[in-house]
């Protein structure tokens, strides 16, 4: 059976005045986070930045996408790096109510 993939993007905005500490930051990512991430069928993850706004993209191999991404947020290493990062971003307009990164809809994409 075929691996199930899941290709998923987000935005958000990196504050102004932050960009230096935002990508120090991510010069060095606990590695616990990235376990947490990857445990969660996370991979491929890369996050883009132009003109003040940053683009994630990761791809996720699992069955259900929002149990695996709430055992993320449970994890206290992750709690503490967006404890770090948190500070370095503001919502897009669109995000939706208490979210920080707002989905982005694929139109298109070549396997």
């Amino acid at each position: 059976m075929a691996e199930s993939v899941r290709r998923v993007a987000q935005l958000i905005r990196l504050r102004p005045g932050k960009e230096a500490e935002y990508r120090a930051l991510h010069r060095a990512v606990p590695e616990p986070v990235l376990a947490a991430l990857r445990a969660a069928g996370i991979r491929n993850y890369s996050i883009f930045e132009r003109d003040g706004l940053l683009l994630a993209y990761f791809e996720h191999t699992g069955d259900d996408l929002a149990a695996d991404l709430a055992r993320v947020a449970a994890d206290p290493a992750t709690q503490e790096w967006w404890r770090r990062t948190d500070p370095c971003q503001e919502p897009v307009d669109g995000a939706g109510p208490g979210a920080w990164w707002a989905d982005a809809v694929e139109v298109f994409h070549l396997d």
